[in-house]
């Protein structure tokens, strides 16, 4: 399992549109998404559970990859992540 953290520059956070972008990333790959945020832990794949932990704007969270292609997850989402905006 590899992981990275990061900080949301977006000023709206990880709402429903940009969670929903989020998640249909996430799908494209094979590997297990988990997304943390303090002590809440979704899975990176399921918008529901992405919404319910809250992601607001610079909060730092951790996004884990499990799977055959978790270095090519992380680097995806973590260009998706940075280039957010409203």
């Amino acid at each position: 399992m590899k992981s990275i953290e990061i900080v949301i520059t977006n000023p709206t956070g990880l709402h429903t549109r940009p969670g929903a972008s989020f998640v249909k990333e996430a799908k494209r790959f094979q590997s297990e998404i988990l997304v943390k945020k303090g002590d809440k832990i979704a899975n990176g794949k399921s918008l529901m559970k992405l919404l319910q932990v809250g992601i607001s704007y610079q909060d730092k969270i951790s996004i884990s990859a499990e799977g055959p292609d978790e270095e090519a997850a992380l680097s995806a989402l973590s260009t998706f992540i940075s280039s957010l905006e409203d």
